[in-house]
């Protein structure tokens, strides 16, 4: 059974259809034939902006687990019984205001979405009609196309991949830079002398 049938799913993967061929006509006058290309663009900088909250909660919850860290690792050298590194672990959470699940709490958040997202390119029909995102194309890469069928098709047909791997490669290495930047200052400030 594919869930994209289910009527609830298929009414919210319908919206986001409409949603991202909307952003597609509106910029249509500036982007010519590259406007169904720049309305996925512009549809993921929204999402990523819809869960920017839950990354900060993320990088937070980080922060929490690096300051906590020496002292989870004190209780668990001292307090060999389980059970009572249990009930140690979480006082300390509790005295810390921590929640022992923040970090895993933003990441079940965000599954939804991108679940969402990736279904709209996952799929050749959506709530009962043809998924019409999937005749596009990105910087000449079908948006409809698989990359592993594409590889026997020869370099003329896969290059634009590569070149699209390549810029999310360099998205995730700034994304990645970007966090570190955040959350370094905080380590440190926690971090005294002998505690290194």
């Amino acid at each position: 059974m594919d869930l994209s049938t289910f009527p609830p799913i298929a009414v919210v993967l319908g919206g986001l259809q409409s949603l991202v061929t909307t952003l597609g006509v509106l910029v249509e006058p500036v982007a010519g034939a590259s406007a169904a290309a720049l309305g996925v663009v512009l549809f993921t900088l929204l999402v990523r902006l819809v869960l920017v909250p839950v990354g900060v909660s993320q990088v937070r919850a980080e922060i929490a687990r690096r300051r906590l860290a020496p002292a989870i690792a004190d209780l668990t050298r001292r307090i060999t019984d389980p059970e009572a590194r249990s009930k140690a672990l979480m006082a300390l959470y509790a005295s810390e205001k921590v929640s022992p699940l923040a970090g895993c709490l933003p990441t079940l958040a965000q599954a939804p979405v991108l679940t969402a997202v990736y279904s709209l390119f996952a799929h050749a029909e959506i709530a009962g009609h043809a998924n019409t995102l999937l005749t596009h194309t990105l910087g000449g890469a079908a948006l409809g196309a698989n990359l592993v069928v594409t590889l026997g098709t020869g370099f003329a047909a896969v290059w634009p991949y590569l070149v699209l791997l390549v810029l999310l490669a360099i998205v995730v290495e700034l994304s990645r830079r970007a966090t570190l930047r955040f959350t370094g200052p905080a380590t440190v400030a926690t971090t005294g002398p002998g505690q290194e």
